[in-house]
């Protein structure tokens, strides 16, 4: 098939090559030259902006967008529509709230075009390995793009969740179980390294929870990895971001009742990881010297 692939940053570059090494015609843009540049080399076909990007489309046209969530896609929208016509499909396989996802689906169905929404996870490994796709679509759509859908993704690694904003959404819970899973390793393995008992290898203990352990995973098999490039990990800050994907699942948890502690606590610890000291632990220090006389430390 033919598409347009918009943003060839780590994800959208590895999908252009994954797409092409399966047989499809790509037009690939973004801001920068040099990444576009890039992909020519590897058989896409170069766009100068948008409006060349869909020119170079036969109808039905099918331009796929990953940009970072909110204006970006906003803007690209905006940008796009006025050189697609009815029956086009626009795919943002980017990290959207599905709130938008919904609304955008909604205004672009008055226009005739279709909006679908592809949660993606696979992160680098995806070309090699496949992405797994989460697909929020009317079935007309998905069964439009379903040749780009079973080409990025592994065998059975591809599902029409629901209508437009249901990818996004399946995927915004997937990423906020993942803040739960990340923090459960990392406190497992921080107990570990603090051991007064044992000096411990984690690469070593790391490979072997890999070898039929009940918490192995490909997460662990990254934990493996990242001990065997540095043990102690001390070439590493302590800094962990979000990309807001976690803030909304704790959202949409209290929206529907449902008590979710652990991811809630996870996102809660990512916030104290940006905190150079913490402001609340000098609160609670000085308050068990007020009314303890616990010993504190002064800086």
């Amino acid at each position: 098939m033919q598409l347009a692939m918009i943003g060839l940053g780590r994800m959208g570059g590895n999908m252009v090559q994954r797409l092409l090494e399966g047989g499809h015609s790509v037009v690939a843009y973004d801001r920068s030259p040099e990444a576009v540049k890039a992909h020519v080399a590897l058989g896409a076909k170069a766009a100068t902006d948008l409006a060349h990007a869909c020119r170079q489309l036969a109808a039905p046209r099918i331009v796929w967008i990953m940009v970072p969530s909110g204006k970006p896609v906003e803007d690209t929208i905006d940008s796009l529509l006025p050189h697609l016509s009815r029956g086009d499909v626009i795919i943002d396989g980017g990290n959207s709230n599905f709130h938008d996802t919904i609304r955008r689906a909604e205004r672009l169905a008055a226009q005739g075009v279709a909006f679908v929404d592809s949660g993606t996870s696979g992160g680098i490994w995806g070309l090699k390995n496949g992405y797994c796709l989460m697909i929020g679509a009317t079935p007309a759509a998905f069964e439009l793009c379903k040749p780009i859908f079973t080409t990025l993704a592994p065998p059975n690694g591809c599902a029409h969740v629901g209508p437009p904003g249901a990818g996004h959404y399946v995927k915004m819970i997937h990423n906020g179980i993942e803040y739960g899973m990340l923090q459960a390793y990392a406190e497992g393995y921080e107990i570990l390294n603090a051991s007064k008992t044992f000096k411990l290898d984690l690469h070593q203990i790391a490979a072997v929870w890999n070898q039929g352990s009940v918490v192995r995973s490909w997460i662990n098999e990254l934990a493996e990895r990242a001990f065997a490039k540095d043990p102690t990990l001390a070439d590493l800050k302590g800094y962990v971001e979000d990309s807001g994907e976690g803030r909304w699942t704790v959202q949409e948890a209290i929206d529907v009742d449902v008590p979710a502690p652990v991811i809630t606590l996870s996102l809660l610890t990512r916030f104290r990881s940006r905190q150079a000291e913490s402001y609340s632990a000098k609160v609670i220090a000085a308050l068990r010297n007020e009314f303890g006389g616990h010993a504190v430390k002064k800086t």
